[in-house]
């Protein structure tokens, strides 16, 4: 194996400068609004350095940032001896990591607008330590090349350890099998944005925007043109409100397009491989065995059209903790989702009869909501009457909302896999194997143990904290079953 020493593209110096920028953003623009919007380069100003202070130590961190930047793409050097990527970095604390070759579970790819217009890649590597969404390495900018280099020699240590007949030299020297298992439509991504959050997305962020510049927005002149609107009639202020909902629908849309574009998910290898994205382009790898839960999210709205969204909870960390919930689907038809699933996960049943509440079970889903809508009415209609008597209508969605957790709460248990569904505003479906589970924890409160009645909540390895289901308000001797069932796997 080569011990030759390997450094990064200098244009990780650049790469590392704008994270640092990046994080300055929200400080500078807190600091420039508190200053008045006001930064003066006048000397004869007598107030010149209360004006010119904020330039000045945000100029001093951007300069760190880049000394920061150079220093680390100075001193980083990776190389591969003993089966083994090495690692050293550091000027005054040299630090040196080195990872065995099979211990190596997933390298994942980003492209940022630096990375392609010099055909560079961002490998981050993870092992199967790598459980709180942080990388044991981050390879910030090298060639294609290299990072293939690098997936080869993982291949083949992995392939001498783990295979020892006579193909698998042939094997390794061949191009993986790759099987496509979804590929995202131009229609399909135009019906995510619809479907999606993103419209409240950009109508919050443009509300943020607005209070931060709230000193500058002439409201009387806005107020005026409002008023003189009404005047032409509803027609005219429909029209109006239609068109800032249709502008904020096309820029969600733009946002899922950029972000979700040629949405491909393949399998090769016992591991998924998940490509997506226009302006940065990231592949993520999934071991299949590193997968420790699936989940079907339908908000209501998909869920009346029979289109769901499938998630996988990793023990990977994807690019950060947030990726630790890794999207398989990000919209699919019902009608069509089981059937991929059950090529890659043939252990699965996806059609159950689940056991739901009992009917005495049903005022425990909403009696709790009376403690803060009771007192929200009151002081609504006390202070707010006669408008505030429109808080009364709270009640109504409230409760509906309540009963609809109601009708979806229910589980399965089928062999070594548990089914768990419950609702938040989201349907979610929840399917687990006995093997992956963490902990489980069953709750029964004063009021649910008069009825018989208790809540299990199951646990599995996502990420530093994990991901949790919860089943409310179920038969006690249904409760009882979970555990029962979980309990006789860790006797076997």
């Amino acid at each position: 194996m080569s011990e030759n020493r390997y450094r990064l593209h200098p244009v990780s110096a650049i790469i590392n400068f704008v994270k640092g920028l990046k994080e300055l953003i929200i400080p500078f623009i807190i600091i420039f609004v508190a200053n008045g919007f006001n930064f003066s380069f006048n000397f004869k100003e007598e107030d010149f350095w209360a004006n010119i202070v904020p330039f000045l130590i945000f100029s001093a961190v951007s300069v760190i940032y880049l000394f920061s930047g150079i220093i680390k793409w100075w001193t980083f050097v990776y190389w591969f001896e003993d089966n083994e990527l090495r690692v050293t970095y550091g000027l005054f604390v040299k630090k040196k990591r080195f990872i065995p070759f099979d211990r190596i579970q997933s390298l994942n790819y980003k492209e940022g607008i630096f990375h392609r217009l010099f055909s560079l890649v961002q490998v981050t590597v993870e092992t199967a330590g790598s459980t709180d969404g942080k990388p044991e390495v981050i390879l910030t900018a090298i060639t294609k090349e290299a990072a293939n280099t690098i997936e080869y020699e993982t291949r083949k240590v992995k392939q001498t350890v783990d295979d020892s007949d006579e193909n698998s030299t042939e094997v390794l020297n061949g191009k993986p099998h790759k099987n496509l298992i979804h590929k995202m439509s131009t229609k399909d991504l135009v019906l995510l944005a619809t479907t999606s959050n993103s419209i409240g997305v950009v109508l919050a962020g443009v509300a943020a925007v607005l209070t931060q510049l709230s000193e500058l927005i002439p409201y009387e002149w806005i107020f005026e043109e409002v008023s003189s609107l009404f005047k032409y009639g509803v027609v005219i202020i429909t029209i109006t409100i239609f068109a800032a909902f249709f502008l904020a629908w096309v820029v969600s849309v733009l946002i899922t397009f950029i972000n979700y574009y040629d949405f491909t998910v393949v399998e090769e290898e016992e591991r998924l491989i998940v490509t997506r994205g226009l302006l940065e382009k990231k592949r993520i790898t999934i071991p299949l065995n590193r997968i420790q839960a699936i989940k079907f999210i339908e908000n209501p709205i998909r869920q009346l059209f029979g289109y769901t969204t499938v998630v996988v909870e990793s023990a990977s960390g994807g690019f950060g903790k947030n990726d630790k919930q890794i999207t398989l689907f990000p919209l699919v038809s019902k009608k069509v989702v089981y059937k991929p699933l059950q090529q890659l996960f043939p252990q699965f049943e996806w059609d159950l009869t689940l056991t739901r509440p009992p009917k005495k079970a049903k005022p425990f889903f909403y009696r709790a909501d009376f403690l803060w809508l009771i007192p929200i009415i009151i002081l609504c209609c006390y202070f707010f009457f006669p408008f505030g008597l429109l808080s009364t209508l709270l009640v109504l969605p409230v409760l509906l909302l309540r009963f609809w957790q109601y009708k979806s709460t229910g589980f399965a248990i089928h062999g070594h896999q548990l089914t768990i569904v419950y609702r938040v505003i989201s349907r979610i479906t929840f399917v687990v194997e006995k093997n992956r589970i963490q902990a489980i924890e069953s709750k029964q409160s004063l009021f649910q143990k008069r009825k018989n009645l208790a809540s299990i909540q199951v646990t599995v390895m996502s990420g530093m904290s994990g991901t949790s289901a919860k089943a409310s308000n179920l038969n006690e001797h249904d409760n009882d079953q979970i555990i029962r069932w979980l309990e006789r796997s860790s006797l076997q």
